[in-house]
């Protein structure tokens, strides 16, 4: 039986640095025979990160998120999958406010604040991880590890990869302001020799996860 895999992009660009990895990681996946169902979060209905309403530590609704807003069918999907790809990109220096919306209510679902059984999610996935960022790709290790953590405990086995010093424009020539912090020619030189090899990597990685 064909693998069930869930692809959420939580960055706004189409074509970009994120989507472009995580079609590359889905490419993987549908190559060992996944089917493969995708979320870009900016274009949902409106939704909220966790209200605290608490619903889902009732017995009747234990790990499911009760509130039906434009992440539920997300929730959803990820619920009855057999994998998660997740990619977002850096802002200032954390994840997008979408994936942390999209976090919030799929770690709290499953957190019980029972000290013998903390998660109560039965259905583990293997997760994969994605982070875009202009900076070089170590800076945020730390930040990274606890999101790998959090996930291996409540979702299920988690990689993260990693793509640094990413190209944000086609031209930083045209900027209005001077963007002096960045060397174009080195972004330009970075995308166009490193950045094929990444998208390489998480094809690899998105064959090898969710055979």
């Amino acid at each position: 039986m064909s693998k069930r895999i869930v692809a959420v992009n939580a960055g706004p660009r189409k074509g970009w640095n994120t989507d472009s990895l995580i079609n590359e990681a889905v490419r993987g996946a549908q190559s060992v025979g996944a089917i493969v169902e995708r979320f870009d979060l900016f274009s949902l209905d409106m939704y909220t990160g966790c209200i605290s309403c608490f619903g889902c530590k009732k017995e009747e609704n234990k790990g499911h998120c009760i509130c039906r807003d434009g992440l539920a069918a997300v929730l959803d999907a990820i619920s009855e999958a057999d994998g998660l790809i997740i990619g977002s990109p850096n802002y200032l220096s954390e994840l997008t406010a979408s994936f942390r919306a999209l976090y919030e209510r799929l770690i709290f679902q499953n957190l019980t604040y029972n000290a013998e059984t903390p998660c109560c999610n039965e259905h583990r996935i293997p997760v994969l991880l994605i982070m875009t960022s202009n900076a070089p790709e170590g800076v945020y290790k730390d930040m990274l590890e606890n999101y790998r953590q959090t996930l291996n405990r409540f979702v299920g086995p988690t990689e993260v990869f990693v793509s640094g010093d990413t190209l944000q424009i086609k031209d930083y020539s045209k900027t209005d302001w001077k963007w002096s912090m960045f060397d174009a020619e080195a972004k330009q030189k970075r995308h166009d020799e490193v950045f094929p090899s990444e998208c390489k990597r998480v094809f690899e990685m998105g064959a090898s996860m969710f055979i």
